[in-house]
């Protein structure tokens, strides 16, 4: 996401992490890299963000010489710009001040009721939530007239950052932090357009046969330290990437799918791509690194943390986004303040100036300890769960200082299968599982009746969902009885437990299933447990601490795990789930027919049929039921009454551009 108009450029590299934030790693469902983990493309899991790993990921052996960019495939790259460019037709592509987008959006959408108005309000309805956030929305005067910006904005996340490299993130968090502090180029808006940013790309262009993309930077860019930043740290972050002893899994996918990134000067930059594919242009979304302060370190510590260097870095990490490091507190808070040097040149002002002084993360694990900070005025905005949506806070209490609003969101949990466990290969099981499930109990009773059942990878609301859907599971013991008792599991010892022969040997269906530990997800697991508990299976519940769930879901230890992803600002992120061998495929799931289909979805550039093509693997998911898939959920967030200028997007109200550049608090508060 990238924050705000001066910081949509910070938009770039997480669209990456994809599996964590769900749970309080990063939060949507995987697919393009923005420089910041809110305008990421890719799809965030709710337990782990962007453990994204593939065959090409695989470290060489610790002996072995560093060798800068080893995964890069051998490639002729043009010496001189004027051969890369000899014969191309240049088509231009979109270079977007994404907060200007969204103030000309505006000027459509009148404010159904004062803001004093929305403030009084309570948040009981449907008309109710349209007119708090026509009015809440309201952006800042476009010559910052009226705005704190000595205010300080205070969030919350749900586990503390190991790193604050931002090739290094791989949870929600560390996603957060690392896209105020990084410099990216490209972002998306709310509705998933891609572009470059205003902020840093003077333009952007792509051959007509689209197997180049020439940028050229903007002249007044530069790195918390001073010195420039140029199209070179562009490349040299490329090939550090896609250097095997360089743990930087979740920034490879899609990079790895570039042939070449070279430098000509200063600030012009020639992406080369392997194919003419559709998604080439999420492809060119990745973080990037000072080449100054890396280019003779990364040899001798790969790891880019471990070394006296880099300790040193970590504790000062030099900036190329609209904010830097004031202080880091281990467990407790990350503190960032305004760097002037971001929106000022030479004396002078360059971009937009970041509407809060500073940016403190609170680490707050515990939701309901959130909701007490909401309370309190120690946060200014926090994720609501069903429960405390709707009975924590309607009170006279809450409504003192803070307000709350919700809007759409693509995000959908499930328990997902190890399909290398004997318990889960065949699909008979998995369908029985599906039948076994009580939804109704689910989304009425312990999800208050604000999450709906889920229908598979994409959301019923997206482009690429079928028109012809198959009908969702309705909780049938009977059937999930026949198909275990086809599937060759019965009780034959009469102790309660069914049980089957596997390699000579009388085997109980009894299994654990991981989850985080946060209670409503939890809740959901035991409801579950139970429903299986009724058919002759045994499922004992482990709740985990976010990071030891996400360390063995990404080492495939675990036979079952409850999750959720977010959405992917295009489709083709999921191919990075459910592609044979994929890197966040944890589960292990192989379809021939899938893997087929998203190879098909990234050469068509025709909407409809892509939609076409993505809605077939959506059925074909659905039929091979590698998850049970559970429930979607919308955005439901507390916000201080301070606050003003945010807005709903299928990523929530923070992962896209703007993003969170559009938030700011006016003067008299």
């Amino acid at each position: 996401m990238v924050e705000g108009k001066s910081l949509a450029s910070s938009c770039s590299g997480l669209a990456i992490l994809a599996f964590a934030a769900l749970t309080g790693l990063i939060g949507c469902s995987g697919g393009a890299k923005s420089s910041s983990p809110e305008a990421s493309s890719k799809p965030a899991s709710s337990e782990s963000a962007g453990a994204e790993a593939s065959a090409s990921d695989t470290p060489a052996a610790d002996d072995a010489p560093v060798v800068l960019g080893d995964l890069i495939t051998p490639f002729d790259t043009p010496a001189t710009l004027a051969e890369a460019e000899e014969g191309v037709e240049w088509e231009e592509s979109p270079v977007i001040d994404t907060l200007e987008l969204l103030r000309e959006q505006k000027k459509s959408e009148p404010a159904q009721v004062s803001v004093e108005d929305a403030l009084a309000m309570k948040n009981d309805s449907d008309e109710a939530n349209k007119k708090i956030l026509s009015a809440l929305s309201v952006l800042a005067p476009e010559d910052g007239s009226g705005v704190n910006y000595a205010a300080v904005l205070n969030r919350t996340i749900q586990q503390d950052v190991s790193s604050l490299n931002p090739l290094l993130a791989s949870s929600v968090a560390e996603a957060e932090v690392a896209g105020m502090l990084a410099f990216g180029m490209f972002t998306f808006d709310w509705n998933f357009n891609p572009c470059a940013s205003a902020d840093t790309v003077a333009s952007w262009q792509t051959s007509k046969d689209r197997m180049l993309d020439k940028v050229v930077l903007r002249d007044d860019l530069t790195w918390s330290d001073g010195k420039p930043i140029t199209a070179y740290d562009v490349e040299f972050s490329y090939k550090l990437i896609m250097t095997s002893q360089v743990p930087v899994l979740a920034q490879r996918q899609g990079t790895d799918q570039l042939a070449m990134v070279k430098a000509y000067d200063d600030h012009t930059l020639i992406y080369f791509h392997k194919k003419p594919l559709a998604i080439n242009v999420w492809n060119l979304n990745f973080y990037v690194v000072p080449k100054h302060l890396y280019e003779k370190s990364f040899a001798e510590d790969p790891t880019l943390r471990n070394s006296p260097y880099h300790v040193k870095l970590e504790k000062k990490p030099i900036s190329g986004g609209p904010y830097e490091i004031e202080s880091r507190q281990r467990g407790s808070e990350v503190l960032l303040k305004r760097r002037e040097s971001y929106y000022t040149h030479d004396g002078k002002p360059v971009r937009e100036k970041p509407y809060f002084a500073k940016i403190r993360h609170r680490v707050i694990e515990d939701t309901n300890t959130q909701l007490l900070a909401l309370k309190a005025s120690d946060v200014d905005e926090a994720l609501l769960g069903a429960e405390q949506w709707l009975t924590q806070t309607d009170s006279d209490d809450f409504y003192k200082v803070n307000t709350k609003a919700r809007g759409a969101e693509w995000t959908f949990f499930y328990i997902g299968w190890n399909l290398k466990s004997p318990l889960f290969e065949d699909l008979r099981v998995r369908q029985a599982m599906a039948y076994a499930m009580n939804y109704d109990e689910m989304v009425n009773d312990l999800c208050y009746g604000l999450y709906p059942q889920c229908w598979g990878i994409y959301h019923p609301d997206a482009w690429m969902f079928p028109k012809d859907p198959a009908p969702l599971y309705k909780q049938d013991l009977d059937k999930a009885e026949d198909l275990l008792d086809e599937a060759g599991w019965a009780d034959s010892d009469y102790d309660g437990v069914r049980d089957k022969e596997i390699n000579g040997e009388i085997v109980p269906f009894e299994f654990t299933l991981m989850v985080s530990n946060k209670p409503d997800r939890i809740a959901i697991c035991n409801l579950f447990r139970e429903c299986l508990d009724s058919i002759g299976i045994r499922c004992n519940i482990a709740s985990l601490e976010a990071a030891v769930f996400q360390e063995r879901v990404q080492d495939k230890n675990f036979v079952a795990e409850y999750s959720g992803w977010g959405a992917g600002a295009d489709p083709y992120t999921n191919k990075n789930i459910f592609g044979t061998g994929e890197g966040r495929n944890y589960g292990s799931y192989s379809n021939p027919e899938v893997d087929r289909l998203f190879d098909e979805g990234e050469v068509e550039f025709d909407r409809e049929k892509r939609a076409e093509i993505y809605g077939k693997i959506h059925k074909l998911i659905f039929a091979d039921q590698p998850y049970l898939f559970l429930h979607t959920r919308s955005s439901f967030y507390g916000f201080n009454k301070r606050l003003r200028g945010y807005r709903f997007s299928p990523r929530g109200p923070f992962s896209y551009g703007p993003g969170l550049g559009s938030v700011w608090v006016p003067a008299d508060n």
